[in-house]
């Protein structure tokens, strides 16, 4: 097809499609889609973010549906054939609008009918983002000479002596910088805590050899792209330097030092009473009426119950601890855990001249770092803008994904195949994810379990890095462990990298058990198609969770930023009663509401 056949087929579609949705035909619905088609919703026509799945389910549930102005946009990347999924299907933008707000959408089709269709909230009528054009224009400081200068009137807002914050964010790491900046931009008073002396602390403070494992252009922070001049892999320090920038530059409300200790929730009043321990020592009572948790999918270290490691008399360190490998300069070392922070500070120790065993607890999925491990993000090098790169990424329903991800483990398992069998033969135990789906879905469903190859892989087939299973260590004994075989593993340390709780860990210790009951399991899949809990309302009013990759953070943080400006503004109506949730349109209406 030409471009203007493209746009001429799109733009048919779109047109039939309102049309149906004004009429309610079911039956015209139906003859626009294909039976495995796929349609997901980010707020725009359901305040939620869901994926519906199958024509027949897909119809019903958009039958209800009121939105108009379906349109292909022009200011974004022309309609085009793209492959995905190993498909071939014609990729489209189109712009829409509802009573509240203005949508945007990705359309694919396949034979003139759809296969997948995205609908997301963009902008909000009449609360837009304060950005180019809307900007704000200084004038409360740049005409008054006799009044506070814009320092001055930055300095109040932050110290909130006066004030409450509408949104307490904790944690001021990738998560926390994305959504503090997002509701800014919304004129949502926001205050971010972070228990670290500065902001930008969660990385600075990680050891010292860390880099980011994916490259410069997939992790730009909101409205704030990283320097064309960065390297495609961004120093630990680099970045933590670029987060206190961050923080300046977007204006944001961050208290250093300070760590939320707990709190309840009073649904009479529908806000939050929780106390927070300033830099000074001093406890501050504060009452938010949101409450974001955005201390990332690495929370609270998970430390096993290890049978006799109490009789190690070496230093003992989670990976969360671990610094650098200097100190232990010829020096014995026992790292357990075989993911990317044992891979890494097994070879952060070697360098430093230390001799390390890496035990291997379970098996783990090995992808070089390039190209293999940068397969996924592949689209972000097709050429779209970064904008529209994020909405395609946003578009793609769970089960599309799976398949993406299983063609990228095929390939990348192609190309590292030397690497792999080497592996193999030197007793290293590998894993491609669930259904073979790789690393990504590892990541989203636990967190973990995988290592991008920089080098500490070479090292175990070399023999310079050793490997053991840590199923034959016997016992651990004052001077390091015992393997069945009663050979003597001599340590001066033992590095546990063996991940992190959930974030329902954390939900129970700042806000006890009943209510981490309530909202249930955070991140991961369960048995339906969005991650649970994330990015959106959860069974508890008030409470929400940010985490993940920058790219996720920033593509998410938009969407959680408008669903707490609708919320400030009675467009979503929380209940008070998290237990008894009424809904207007129904219980039928609720209950989906509740699972979406």
């Amino acid at each position: 097809m030409t471009d203007f056949q493209l746009a001429t087929s799109v733009s048919h579609w779109l047109a039939k499609f309102e049309s149906a949705l004004a009429q309610r035909d079911g039956a015209a619905l139906r003859e626009l889609f294909h039976a495995d088609s796929h349609w997901r919703d980010v707020l725009a026509l359901t305040w939620r973010i869901r994926t519906t799945s199958g024509r027949e389910a897909l119809v019903a549930a958009l039958q209800g549906a009121r939105a108009h102005g379906f349109r292909i946009d022009s200011e974004r990347t022309a309609p085009r054939h793209v492959t995905r999924a190993g498909e071939e299907c014609i990729e489209a933008f189109f712009r829409f609008e509802t009573n509240e707000g203005v949508g945007a959408g990705v359309l694919r089709t396949r034979d003139d009918r759809a296969w997948t269709l995205l609908t997301a909230l963009e902008e909000l009528k009449g609360r837009e983002e304060r950005i180019g054009r809307r900007r704000p224009k200084g004038w409360s400081y740049s005409r008054d000479f006799g009044g506070p200068n814009w320092l001055d009137l930055r300095r109040k807002k932050s110290e909130f002596e006066d004030a409450e914050p509408a949104v307490l964010v904790v944690g001021g790491g990738q998560a926390g910088l994305s959504i503090a900046a997002r509701l800014g931009q919304r004129q949502i008073d926001t205050l971010v805590v972070d228990r670290w002396p500065r902001a930008g602390d969660n990385w600075r403070r990680r050891y010292h050899a860390l880099t980011l494992h994916n490259q410069v252009h997939v992790n730009h922070l909101p409205y704030l792209p990283f320097p064309p001049t960065w390297p495609v892999y961004i120093p630990k320090d680099m970045l933590a330097s670029w987060f206190e920038a961050y923080v300046e530059a977007l204006e944001l409300n961050y208290w250093t030092g300070t760590e939320l200790l707990g709190g309840h929730y009073d649904n009479r009043a529908a806000r939050w009473s929780v106390n927070v321990r300033q830099e000074d020592g001093t406890v501050r009572e504060m009452q938010p009426r949101h409450v974001v948790l955005a201390t990332g999918v690495s929370g609270i270290p998970n430390t096993p119950d290890i049978p006799s490691l109490g009789n190690f008399r070496g230093t003992l360190l989670h990976s969360s601890a671990y610094t650098d490998g200097e100190p232990w300069r010829g020096r014995r070392a026992l790292v357990i855990g075989t993911g990317n922070s044992g891979h890494d500070i097994a070879q952060d120790l070697h360098s430093s001249g230390a001799s390390v065993t890496l035990a291997q607890r379970s098996p783990t999925l090995i992808v070089n770092i390039e190209p293999s491990a940068q397969l996924v993000y592949g689209l972000y090098s097709e050429g779209p803008p970064l904008e529209d790169c994020d909405l395609i990424t946003a578009s793609v329903p769970l089960a599309l994904a799976r398949r993406s991800h299983q063609l990228a483990t095929a390939h990348a398992r192609e190309l590292d195949r030397p690497l792999l069998e080497q592996l193999e033969r030197k007793g290293f135990r590998l894993d491609f994810g669930e259904e073979d789906t790789g690393w990504q879905f590892k990541y989203l469903t636990r967190g973990g379990g995988y290592y991008f190859n920089v080098g500490c892989s070479d090292l175990l087939v070399e023999g310079k890095v050793r490997l053991v299973q840590f199923a034959d260590i016997a016992e651990f004994v004052p001077g390091g462990a015992r393997l069945r075989s009663g050979e003597e593993l001599p340590a001066d340390l033992v590095v546990l990298a063996t991940g992190y709780q959930g974030q329902e860990a954390l939900v129970a210790k700042l806000f006890g058990g009943e209510m981490a009951q309530r909202v249930g399991p955070v991140w991961g899949f369960g048995d339906g198609q969005e991650l649970r809990n994330m990015f959106q309302r959860t069974p508890q009013p008030g409470l929400w969770f940010i985490a993940g990759s920058f790219a996720q953070c920033r593509i998410y943080s938009k969407y959680l930023a408008l669903q707490i400006r609708a919320s400030e503004a009675g467009l979503i109506r929380e209940p008070h009663d998290a237990r008894t949730q009424a809904d207007p349109r129904g219980p039928e209406r609720a209950a989906a509401c509740r699972r979406g």
